[in-house]
């Protein structure tokens, strides 16, 4: 029987917009994007240039650091255009689709005939290998570092996030190719965590169950409830929804990076889950599947804590099985609003009536309803944050920079996704997670 983890610490915010438990066919769209960004830590090298056709895994670029790093198309066709920013910063490249889902030419030998440099080589070559991600630092995993463990979360616990068993429905033997794949590339073991009540069941790794509000699901969570790292110990993450592309592979013998989207959030009509692909524009997976309304709308992809804001042109990026649509909030004027009741308006505290109505959802926006202030020490972190580090100390070490510190007070634990519910209930409103990316930034260049 698996481990039953209990956490009482964390917050479960309740947002309008839970997706039903049913499929929509999106329409194919016609320009596919890949985005450098969305794989921190890598410099990229493009290797293709407007006009050169693609197949599904021809690469798109290489890591400068690592070549060895590859990112491929998602999808066949003509690449349209490398877009660039400044100082010539690769902000994407698009391909156009032509819909006919070729890819480049796969044999893959059964799992169990493969050693694990070969399943490494395999997934390095045809773009899989960057859906891994190491700790510390919270970057792309190196290939060339062996992990002492690596640790895979089947439950994402964050606002209006997908339902991992729903997404799994036929697709269970992939998840247990996934894990078997795993296996090949640690001497040390497979962590798989899983939900309380979840129906997930694999072979062949080390199950613990976690009950509890988000971040529950975190896998730094889990890290620090299962086998913590210490200084020096490198683990490898990464969560079902990518996994089950590796084991599709792996299982299957064929890359397919078609995922389950689950479209979410108080603007969309019928919130449910969409058939696409990596990449698809926001368009294809929206569609006319929005209230109707005047007021501007905050497109993200991933959920209201950690996902990238995007515009209406934009596209899903690649960590996301998610896209939310709320209000922006800009148009919204009141009048002494903080002195008012709040019978509509959520509160963490008991600051509005609105926590005598039970349990309901709210419409939320994106308005920070303040300003940047001093750090206030009054224990509002480790109210929502299940770690056993002292939060508050450990962002005023980040940002002195204070290097013996920031080791001792856990800062190899962590990612930014794990501060996120901190920025949410912070009331001095200061950008935690781009803090603790910062600093983990610094640390890393600073031990390297």
């Amino acid at each position: 029987m698996a481990n039953v983890i209990k956490l009482k610490k964390g917050l479960d915010i309740p947002l309008k917009g839970q997706p039903e438990a049913h499929i929509v066919e999106a329409p194919a769209s016609e320009y596919y994007a890949l985005v450098p960004d969305d794989f921190h830590g890598i410099v990229p090298k493009v290797v293709v240039k407007p006009g050169d056709k693609v197949k599904v895994g021809t690469p798109l670029w290489f890591d400068k650091s690592n070549p060895a790093l590859q990112f491929v198309s998602p999808v066949s066709g003509e690449v349209s255009a490398v877009n660039r920013g400044e100082r010539r910063k690769v902000l994407n490249v698009t391909v156009k689709s032509d819909g006919k889902k070729e890819s480049v030419e796969v044999t893959v030998p059964k799992i169990n005939e493969l050693t694990g440099e070969q399943v490494k080589e395999m997934m390095l070559q045809y773009g899989l290998f960057p859906f891994i991600k190491q700790r510390p630092y919270d970057v792309i995993a190196n290939p060339d570092v062996a992990p002492r463990d690596i640790f895979v979360t089947t439950w994402d616990s964050a606002p209006l996030a997908p339902d991992f068993d729903f997404v799994m429905k036929g697709q269970e033997i992939d998840l247990q190719a996934g894990i078997d794949v795993l296996r090949k590339l640690t001497t040390g073991r497979v962590y798989v965590g899983i939900r309380f009540g979840s129906g997930v069941n694999v072979k062949g790794a080390h199950t613990f169950v976690f009950k509890g509000p988000h971040p529950a699901g975190n896998v730094g969570v889990q890290i620090e409830h299962i086998a913590p790292i210490s200084k020096g110990e490198t683990v490898w993450t990464l969560n079902a929804f990518d996994l089950l592309i590796i084991g599709r592979f792996f299982g299957r013998g064929r890359l397919d990076f078609s995922r389950l989207v689950a479209l979410t959030g108080s603007e969309v009509k019928s919130p449910c889950y969409v058939r696409t692909v990596l990449g698809a524009s926001v368009a294809s997976i929206v569609g006319d599947n929005l209230i109707p309304a005047t007021h501007h709308r905050r497109y993200i992809s991933g959920n209201v804590l950690t996902g990238t804001r995007l515009g209406e042109e934009d596209y899903l990026r690649a960590p996301h099985s998610q896209i939310t649509v709320i209000p922006e909030g800009d148009d919204c004027y009141e009048l002494l609003g903080w002195a008012l009741p709040g019978v509509r308006k959520y509160s963490i505290s008991r600051t509005f009536f609105s926590w005598m109505s039970g349990h309901r959802s709210y419409s939320m926006d994106a308005r920070l309803h303040g300003g940047e202030r001093a750090i206030i020490m009054q224990g509002e972190y480790d109210k929502v944050l299940p770690m056993d580090i002292l939060p508050e100390y450990l962002i005023k070490a980040i940002l002195a920079f204070d290097i013996d510190k920031m080791e001792n007070l856990g800062i190899y634990e962590i990612a930014p996704e794990d501060f996120a519910l901190c920025e949410f209930v912070d009331t001095s409103k200061l950008p935690l997670q781009a803090i603790i990316r910062d600093g983990l930034d610094k640390l890393r260049k600073e031990v390297n």
